[in-house]
């Protein structure tokens, strides 16, 4: 197996791909792809490179120590709620931003998406996608499919596709994607931070938090080590004290890091200290994280910039107080992108829409109106 990161990403990977017993075979720079490289592993099952009673006896203290962790696990709200933290932290919303497309000025990811802002760079954006195309019932499948091979070979073209995104921020108005969102999330991010904080010892719903920000965010395994190396292990420190000094190291790794768009991410902990300091462990709600509320309300309900309604055609589409905002305006937005009309396909008809609106009437002939009528957006939906 292999997986094409970026190469500054390369020990990060490694450690993470041994956290999760993977062994890893090697790591080779990529021909015509500068700054990215292929890093090789087989499952850890298949090792072969050391004697069986050697590697039996590495994995002894580690096998003792999963069958000695208690079976006890967070409720499904307390998952939620951890992961509400870090989706708070990525797009700024307590359930996500399933639609959110961005390119940052200096990420090495390129090209971002959806809930956890998974990455072109990483190549986990084109597993997304396959996962997502993979389903019948993918309303935007047949459209995303002819990028499939762009996404797999980490096309960097992607970042300025404008007709792409446009498909991509609406597809969070499909259960299918949202769902399968979730879906892959939990196997790429939740389930492996969940598996390293039980390894360790982490049992409180805030250290479950905390481990996944940093398999989210990235460099988990790194600061681990220095943690560990700094006060010891969870078992011996106890695991309110590892945490506390996990989030004060991660801290001034990322205050001092060479990447800019790093530093200015020194929020995340910020924000777990401050949980820290009012005692927080059990993540009992409602509480605050960066100005925000996480209660049983906020976690309910259907996530923001996603739209199940109106459909096409069940209203006409006007400027009006307050904006219209739905399913048929996204729609609309969309076919004039396909049609060549630089617009950002937000689900918000406001004044930008309808100056683009009434310039793609005078362009076809219609008088410009800004006002598209039931039967003129049931022709341009089609």
């Amino acid at each position: 197996m292999h997986s094409v990161i970026p190469c500054a990403d390369c020990d990060d990977k490694r450690r993470q791909l041994e956290d999760m017993n993977f062994q890893v075979l090697g790591c080779n720079e990529i021909p015509g792809r500068p700054g990215f490289c292929s890093i090789e592993f087989v499952d850890g099952a298949a090792r072969a490179t050391a004697p069986a009673m050697a590697v039996a006896a590495a994995a002894a203290p580690m096998a003792a120590l999963m069958a000695a962790a208690p079976a006890a696990d967070l409720t499904p709200t307390q998952v939620a709620t951890a992961q509400a933290i870090v989706n708070l932290f990525e797009t700024g919303e307590v359930l996500g931003d399933y639609g959110l497309v961005a390119v940052l000025k200096g990420d090495k990811g390129h090209l971002s998406f959806g809930r956890s802002q998974t990455s072109l760079g990483s190549g986990n954006l084109a597993k997304l996608m396959q996962a997502y195309c993979a389903n019948p019932g993918a309303f935007f499948g047949e459209r995303l499919a002819p990028y499939l091979p762009r996404f797999a070979a980490i096309d960097l073209s992607l970042d300025n596709d404008l007709k792409l995104h446009n498909v991509l921020r609406a597809t969070a108005d499909d259960r299918v994607m949202r769902e399968t969102q979730d879906r892959f999330f939990d196997t790429a991010y939740w389930q492996p931070a969940r598996k390293a904080a039980l390894t360790l010892g982490i049992r409180s719903p805030l250290g479950m938090a905390v481990v996944y920000d940093g398999h989210v965010h990235g460099s988990w395994a790194l600061i681990r080590d220095r943690t560990t190396a700094q006060v010891g292990t969870p078992a011996a420190t106890g695991e309110q004290h590892w945490i506390t000094a996990y989030v004060r190291q991660r801290r001034a790794w990322l205050a001092t890091h060479p990447r800019e768009i790093l530093r200015a991410t020194v929020y995340r902990m910020d924000a777990f200290q401050r949980l820290i300091d009012q005692g927080m462990w059990a993540l009992t709600l409602p509480l605050v994280v960066r100005q925000h509320e996480i209660s049983n309300a906020s976690l309910a309900g259907l996530p923001p910039g996603c739209y199940d309604g109106p459909a096409p055609g069940t209203r006409a589409i006007a400027l009006a107080t307050p904006l219209l905002r739905g399913l048929d305006v996204r729609r609309v937005q969309l076919a004039l992108s396909d049609r060549n009309v630089d617009i950002r396909a937000d689900g918000i008809y406001g004044q930008t829409s309808v100056k683009l609106v009434k310039a793609f009437q005078t362009a076809q002939g219609l008088p410009a109106t800004g006002l598209l009528d039931p039967g003129t957006v049931v022709t341009l939906v089609g």
